[in-house]
C-alpha cells in the first residue's frame, strides 16, 4: 500500500511541473496507467516475470492466475510486484508530458507491463518465486529493490519516447533551453513528500519479510533522499536561472531515493548520505547533458531515474558489471 501511495506521488508531481492547460491529461494519463499496468501484469506479466521457464518453453501457471485461492505469500507478493510494475510504466509519464497522445502512452504501457519489466525482471529476481536464478542472478547482478530493475528500465523507455517524439514548441531557440515553469510547485512538493512516504514501503517491503533489517533500510533510505535534496540545494547556488530551484530539490530527493535503492540494505547510513548526494550530483550532470543535445524531458525523470539508477549499480561489488567486466 505505501509503495501504491507513489502513484498519486507521480500524479502530482507531474501535475505540478507541467503547464495547467495540460493538467488534466496528466493526471489521467497517471490514473489509466495504473489501470493498464494492474490488468496487464495479472494476465500474463506476473507469469513471464517469475514462471520457471525453461529455454522458450513458457511457465504459464501465474497467467491469469486466481489468488483468491492461492497462498498468502503469493498473493501479497503478486500485489507487491504489480505496485513495482506500474510505477516503472509512470516513469515515462512524466518525460513526454505535454506532447504525446494518450494512446501511444497507453500503448507504452502495454509495453512495459507484458513485455520490457517483466523479461527483465525474471532475469534479476527469479529466484524470489523459484528455486532456480535468473541469468543476471546467476552472474552476481544485485539491486535489492530496483533502481535498475524498476528505475532504469522505466529511465531507458522514457529516454527513447523522449527522442522519438521531441521537444516541446519553444523549449529550445537558437540551441538555448528556454524555461516552461511549472503550474503549481506546492503541488508538486506534495508530491515528492508521497516518494519518500512511498519509499519506505519500496525498499523496507522488499526484505519480503518482517525483519530487524527493515528498520535500517528505511532510516538509509530517509537519508540518502535528504543528502539528495540538499545537494541539490547547493547546486542550484550555481545557477543563474533561480526558477529551477525548487526543481532541481524535488529532482534531487528523487534521485537520492533512487540511487540507495539498489542496495540500501547492505550500507552504512553515512554511506547512505554519500550515495544520494552523489544521485543528486548525478542527476545534475545528466540533466544539463540533455539540454545540451536538445532532449526535452518536462519533469527530468530521465535524469533522476535513468542516471541515477546506473550510478546506483555502478555501487555494488556485487553487480555484474563488477563480476563480468572487471578482471579477477
Amino acid at each position: 500500500m505505501l509503495v501504491l501511495i507513489m502513484q498519486g506521488g507521480f500524479l502530482c508531481l507531474e501535475s505540478g511541473l507541467t503547464r495547467s492547460k495540460n493538467a488534466i491529461n496528466v493526471a489521467l494519463k497517471n490514473a489509466f496507467d495504473l489501470i493498464v499496468a494492474a490488468l496487464l501484469f495479472w494476465l500474463f506479466g506476473f507469469g513471464i516475470m517469475f514462471g520457471a521457464h525453461e529455454g522458450l518453453q513458457l511457465d504459464t501457471r501465474w497467467f491469469i492466475a486466481d489468488f483468491s485461492s492461492d497462498e498468502f505469500w503469493h498473493a501479497s507478493f503478486f500485489f507487491f510486484q504489480l505496485t513495482f510494475c506500474a510505477t516503472a510504466a509512470t516513469i515515462v509519464s512524466g518525460a513526454i508530458a505535454e506532447r504525446s497522445r494518450f494512446l501511444v502512452y497507453i500503448i507504452i504501457t502495454a509495453m512495459i507491463s507484458l513485455l520490457l519489466y517483466p523479461v527483465f525482471g525474471h532475469w534479476a529476481w527469479s529466484s524470489a518465486v523459484n528455486d532456480q536464478s535468473g541469468w543476471l542472478e546467476a552472474m552476481g547482478f544485485t539491486d535489492f529493490a530496483g533502481s535498475t530493475v524498476v528505475h532504469s528500465v522505466g529511465g531507458w523507455v522514457a529516454l527513447a519516447a523522449v527522442i522519438v517524439i521531441g521537444p516541446r514548441s519553444g523549449r529550445f531557440y537558437r540551441g538555448k533551453v528556454q524555461s516552461i515553469p511549472g503550474s503549481n510547485l506546492p503541488l508538486a512538493i506534495l508530491g515528492m513528500l508521497f516518494f519518500m512516504i512511498g519509499w519506505i514501503g519500496f525498499n523496507g517491503g522488499s526484505t519480503l519479510a518482517f525483519t530487524t533489517a527493515i528498520a535500517g533500510i528505511i532510516v538509509n533510505t530517509i537519508i540518502a533522499a535528504a543528502a539528495g535534496g540538499i545537494t541539490a540545494i547547493l547546486l542550484s547556488l550555481t545557477q543563474q536561472d533561480k526558477s529551477q530551484t525548487t526543481a532541481l530539490t524535488i529532482n534531487g530527493t528523487l534521485a537520492g531515493l533512487v540511487a540507495i535503492t539498489a542496495g540500501c540494505h547492505v550500507v552504512s547510513t553515512p554511506q547512505a548520505a554519500l550515495i544520494g548526494g552523489l544521485g543528486a550530483l548525478v542527476m545534475f550532470v545528466a540533466e544539463r547533458q540533455m539540454h545540451r543535445m536538445q532532449l526535452d524531458d518536462a519533469i527530468s525523470a530521465v535524469p533522476v531515474h535513468l542516471a541515477a539508477g546506473i550510478w546506483a549499480l555502478w555501487l555494488l561489488p556485487s553487480s555484474v558489471i563488477c563480476n563480468c567486466w572487471i578482471p579477477a
